[in-house]
């Protein structure tokens, strides 16, 4: 690794020097220009953020440092990348496999997609380790647990033999980090590192990063759209916009004076506002009491129950005619497991009641009629909509259960709920796979609508996004609410969405409520700890 002292006092060059780099892809000889000649230089010790929106060229730009593209397909028409002076577009697999890891760390946006599911994080992080940094077997595993304690994660040697899906979305990335820095590299490249982590597993990731970078005096070159983040680490930045480098500059600069219309709209893009604003009811829409998830844990040959993850345990709340309920709350609080109760897709104890009906003890034959009134946004629409059906496909598939129109009126009613989403009507045959982010959201939420519903459960529906992306599904949510009366559970960690679109909010812990009020409550006088350390993490 560099010598940290004689890296922060290099003057000569920067550590990464990117020329004039252009990326284009080529498919069925349609060549698309995905970055157009961006250049900037990254110092050693230093922070650099690389900011913009989906489809921007940030991501690509940084996978082209260490040659991750899918080539042929991908090329450069023009650039240099400069390691330490060396050429790496110009270098052979040899030397790339030197330098991918050993000497250019990198981690990657979705850990769960990135980490091997078939083998145990032990296995992991050694062979980052065999191959960059070959010892004998005793000295890689004091090594692992070092790298381990290194970046926090509880009880390392006894996490060692763990799977990816047995870790939260907090610990993966955490083992993430420990790959990436297994060989010590001199540059730490991180996409979107803490993208979809609650706010508070952010604020320690970051930190994290901040006190390894300082300690090893690695350079960091940030990918983000999440400017709150930019603010707290980086020393630089560069905005991108489709394909281009827009404006360049010190963090604060950036900040504080931005030059680009485009930088602006960055920074005025998190959502405002508050819920809105609905006439007096006290109409329930549903309720719950005393609900409970728990699930069993089993040991031993004969796989006896010795104990039981409370997930969700004597939840009690009520939700009225046309509001929304913001639940919030870290990864494993329970507030995904409690959507999924309420819309009867797992097995519960306690009692809901819908529509002054109680629907607990419904099986799922006596149940489907009322699924129509009762739909479900998840977090991840890719992974939601089916990839091997057409968007019409895909709405249409409610209506033909539900409905008792003909396929005409259907067409005709999948057409004007697309266009409530703010969608084309004529994307109808295409298929989920080209589509952005947030238009796969707006189609989750149309499928949604089709039915016209009492109730929408929206688990997370904005947290991979981007902030103006954010900010257009905020309110798209609040038009269809205020036009339909339609109730919203939104469960969320991001508390910025969640104050601008909540009329209450449920804060949960631990699989129970710790707080429950009205959002300018919970967001001005915060009772419970946990809540005071939610809204400081964000703010």
């Amino acid at each position: 690794m560099t010598d940290v002292t004689n890296a922060a006092d290099s003057t000569l060059a920067p550590l990464l020097s990117v020329k004039n780099l252009s990326v284009s892809f080529t498919d069925e000889q349609r060549i698309t220009a995905a970055v157009k000649g961006i250049s900037f230089d990254l110092e050693a010790g230093k922070t650099l953020a690389l900011v913009g929106e989906s489809g921007s060229g940030k991501s690509v730009s940084a996978l082209s440092i260490l040659k991750l593209l899918p080539y042929p397909q991908a090329s450069h028409p023009s650039g240099q990348i400069l390691f330490n002076g060396e050429d790496i577009l110009a270098a052979d697999e040899k030397r790339l496999r030197q330098i991918r890891g050993g000497r250019i760390g990198i981690i990657f946006q979705e850990p769960m997609t990135s980490l091997n599911p078939l083998h145990n994080i032990e296995r992991q992080i050694g062979e980052m380790l065999e191959l960059h940094q070959p010892a004998k077997p005793a000295a890689i595993h004091s090594k692992i647990i070092e790298l381990l304690e290194m970046v926090g994660l509880p009880n390392p040697s006894e996490r060692l033999k763990a799977y990816p899906h047995e870790l939260s979305g907090g610990q993966r990335q955490r083992v993430m980090i420990a790959m990436a820095l297994a060989a010590e590299p001199d540059i730490l490249i991180a996409d979107e590192p803490t993208t979809a982590l609650d706010v508070t597993i952010q604020a320690q990731i970051l930190t994290l990063l901040q006190e390894l970078q300082k300690k090893l005096g690695m350079a960091i070159l940030l990918i983000t759209h999440d400017l709150g983040i930019v603010r707290e680490v980086a020393d630089n930045v560069c905005v991108m916009h489709q394909g281009e480098l827009v404006e360049s500059g010190s963090c604060e600069a950036i900040l504080q004076s931005p030059q680009h219309s485009y930088t602006q709209e960055l920074i005025n893009a998190t959502p405002t506002g508050d819920a809105v604003p609905v006439p007096d009811t006290d109409e329930p829409l549903i309720s719950t009491k005393n609900l409970r998830v728990w699930f069993p844990i089993k040991r031993g040959v004969m796989q006896k129950t010795v104990d039981h993850i409370k997930a969700v345990d004597g939840i009690d709340f009520e939700l009225l005619k046309g509001r929304t309920l913001g639940i919030v709350g870290e990864s494993g609080s329970g507030k995904t497991t409690l959507g999924l109760a309420i819309a009867k897709l797992i097995n519960s104890e306690g009692e809901i009641v819908f529509k002054q009906r109680p629907i607990h003890d419904l099986n799922q034959k006596n149940m489907r009629p009322l699924r129509r009134d009762i739909q479900m946004v998840f977090q991840d629409p890719y992974g939601s909509l089916s990839p091997r059906m057409s968007i019409r496909q895909i709405i249409d598939e409610g209506l033909e259960i539900h409905s008792n129109e003909d396929a005409n009126s259907r067409n005709q009613i999948i057409e004007n709920t697309l266009k409530e989403v703010g969608l084309d009507p004529n994307i109808c045959d295409r298929y989920p796979h080209e589509f952005s982010g947030g238009q796969r959201q707006r189609i989750a939420i149309a499928r949604a609508l089709v039915l016209q519903p009492k109730l929408i459960i929206l688990d997370e529906p904005t947290s991979a996004l981007d902030r103006s992306v954010q900010r257009q599904i905020v309110n798209l949510l609040r038009d269809l609410q205020q036009k339909y009366q339609i109730g919203y559970l939104f469960i969320s960690h991001d508390l910025s969405v969640v104050r601008a679109l909540s009329h209450h909010i449920m804060v949960m812990k631990d699989g129970i409520i710790v707080e429950h009020g009205n959002t300018r409550q919970i967001f001005t006088t915060p009772q419970h700890p946990y809540t005071q350390a939610l809204i400081n993490a964000a703010y």
